[in-house]
């Protein structure tokens, strides 16, 4: 018997006709043969969402969800596979659509944010960041003008922003070589530009802060990643980092951005039909 839908970290059902087709087939379904999955993969995703909306440990999952292991199993081989950033991808590409815009963007926007690690973080992936005074990861997010995100990196958070950039810069032009321009803050300047450039092709501006500025100051093209970050945030698991893996970091960093992005969705096509989401018309 299905569960009953009950956590505001549940899909809802127009959600999981979204996030369904994007999922790999079953093994007991391909050629190869396999043993046929006995939890059925809505509650697997859902569980997986509740651990990041949440932010409780694995081993503290409610006893209405599959078993903890099962859950974690299928969230490490999913990341492993490169599952969760085409899902990211495609649900990307279907927002760009619904908004009248080209499925792929030209112009995206970069910036990074320290947090403090957990005890379970290793000190192989963790460092100090001195400008911040945080002990941890940081995380370096790109993403369109529109907020969406391409691709999440996480490093210690002693790498420096220009050092992490090279990694990024060099991923998303294999990913995306369709983007031409990035914008950065002033800690990108300096040879990244011309690396950039010279190796990637691509054109890495800055945004600086005004030198007679004083307190909170809106920048141009930075405020749309701070934004993303920003939602990304509301999901708890991200007010510090608990994961071993850096991976799997990445992983649940995109599964908040993907839950952001099927509600985002779900919503703007229950508002063309003029009818509820499938989660308020339950409610109701």
């Amino acid at each position: 018997m299905a569960r009953r839908r009950c956590y505001p970290s549940d899909t809802w059902d127009d959600e999981w006709a979204l996030i369904e087709p994007l999922l790999p087939t079953p093994a007991c379904e391909t050629k190869a043969g396999g043993r046929p999955e006995k939890h059925p993969r809505r509650e697997i995703v859902d569980a997986i969402r509740y651990v990041v909306d949440t932010g409780c440990k694995w081993r503290a999952l409610p006893k209405d969800f599959p078993p903890w292991r099962t859950c974690y199993g299928f969230m490490a081989r999913w990341a492993a596979a490169g599952v969760v950033g085409r899902i990211r991808d495609q649900l990307r590409e279907r927002v760009r659509r619904d908004m009248g815009r080209a499925p792929g963007a030209v112009a995206t926007v970069i910036d990074s944010q320290s947090v403090k690690a957990a005890e379970t973080v290793g000190k192989d992936s963790r460092g100090y960041d001195g400008a911040k005074k945080i002990n941890g990861r940081k995380r370096h997010l790109v993403v369109d003008t529109k907020g969406l995100p391409l691709l999440v990196l996480v490093t210690p958070a002693d790498m420096t922003d220009r050092d992490a950039a090279k990694e990024v810069l060099f991923r998303l032009r294999l990913m995306h070589p369709e983007i031409t321009i990035v914008w950065a803050d002033s800690g990108y300047a300096g040879q990244l530009v011309t690396w950039a450039k010279k190796y990637l092709n691509l054109t890495l501006k800055t945004v600086s802060r005004p030198k007679d500025a004083k307190g909170f100051v809106i920048l141009p093209r930075r405020w749309v990643v701070e934004r993303s970050i920003a939602w990304i945030m509301h999901a708890r698991r991200h007010a510090r980092d608990y994961e071993r893996l850096i991976q799997h970091s990445e992983s649940l960093i995109t599964w908040a951005a993907i839950t952001i992005m099927t509600r985002r969705i779900t919503r703007r096509q229950s508002r063309r039909a003029g009818q509820p989401t499938s989660c308020e018309a339950q409610r109701d």
